[in-house]
C-alpha cells in the first residue's frame, strides 16, 4: 500500500506532537547527544519533521542536510532555519546522498520505517564517515507511563502498536533490546545506550502539567538523571552507534 506522509503528519484527535515532546524531549535529546558530537563535521538529519529539533543544532554545526519524506512538513520547516541548511524531499530507501556525514541524527522516525534494518544499513554502509556516530532514538515500550496504560486495559501489551499510532505511520514499538539488535543486524558498533526522561504520565498528562507552575526546572532535570538510571523505564530509549562492518 502507498503511504503518503503529508497524511501521516496531520495532527486530529490524536495528536502527533505534543508540547511535552517539543519543550522536555528536545533540550533532554540535546543533552544526550552532545557529549557525542563531532561539533567540527557536519551532520545529516534522517526525518526532520516540520524542523523544530533541527533548529536546536544551528548552534553546533555549519553543515546540515536534512532529509524528509513530507513535502509539507519540508516547507514548513525551512521557514524556522537558516537558509544554508539544505532539504532534500526523498525517502530513506531511495535517496542517494552526495556525500558521507560525521553525525546522523534518526530520532523517533526508525518505529515509522517498513523495513528498519534495512536503513540502519544504509547508514552504516553509505553515509556513515569512517569516526562518525549515528543519533538513534525511539519511543520506548518499557516507559512507565506506557506500562501504566497497559495496566489500565488501555493497551494490550507494552510493544503493541496503538490505532494513534498506525495512524501517524509507526510500525513498531522498540525496547532498548530490540532496538539495539536492529542496529547490530545492520552492522553498526553500539558505543552506548541509555534512556532520556524518566516518564511515569502521557503526553497529554504533560502538557496540561506544563501549562501549570506545578513542574519547575528541578523537577525535569531529576526525571532526566532519574532516566540514566533506569533507562528501561524512560520515555525514549537512545543508542549512539559508530560504524561497524559492511
Amino acid at each position: 500500500m502507498k503511504r503518503d506522509y503529508n497524511k501521516e503528519i496531520v495532527d486530529n484527535e490524536r495528536k502527533y506532537g505534543y508540547s511535552f515532546d517539543y519543550d522536555v524531549m528536545h533540550p533532554f535529546m540535546i543533552k544526550s547527544f552532545k557529549p557525542f558530537f563531532n561539533t567540527k563535521g557536519s551532520l545529516l538529519e534522517l526525518g526532520c519533521f516540520k524542523g523544530d529539533f533541527t533548529k536546536k543544532f544551528i548552534e553546533y554545526f555549519d553543515d546540515i542536510t536534512c532529509v524528509e519524506a513530507s513535502s509539507e512538513a519540508i516547507e514548513e520547516a525551512k521557514q524556522k532555519v537558516p537558509s544554508n541548511v539544505k532539504f532534500i524531499n526523498n525517502l530513506f530507501e531511495n535517496v542517494e546522498l552526495p556525500k558521507k556525514y560525521d553525525n546522523i541524527i534518526l530520532t523517533h522516525v526508525l518505529e515509522h520505517l517498513d523495513d528498519p534494518v534495512q536503513v540502519l544499513k544504509r547508514i552504516n554502509d553509505e553515509w556513515l564517515n569512517d569516526g562518525g556516530r549515528l543519533f538513534l532514538v525511539t519511543p520506548n515500550a518499557m516507559a512507565a507511563s506506557r506500562q501504566i496504560a497497559v495496566k489500565m486495559g488501555l493497551i494490550t501489551h507494552n510493544c503493541a502498536v496503538t490505532l494513534a499510532e498506525k495512524e501517524h505511520g509507526h510500525r513498531i514499538t522498540y525496547t532498548l533490546d530490540t532496538l539495539e539488535r536492529d542496529a547490530k543486524e545492520a552492522g553498526l558498533n553500539v558505543i552506548h545506550r541509555s534512556g532520556i526522561f524518566f516518564k511515569a504520565l502521557a503526553n497529554f498528562q504533560w502538557d496540561r502539567l506544563l501549562q501549570t507552575d506545578i513542574i519547575s526546572k528541578e523537577y525535569l532535570d531529576g526525571c532526566y538523571d532519574l532516566g540514566q538510571q533506569y533507562p528501561e523505564l524512560c520515555s525514549s530509549v537512545f543508542l549512539m552507534c559508530e560504524k561497524g562492518k559492511q
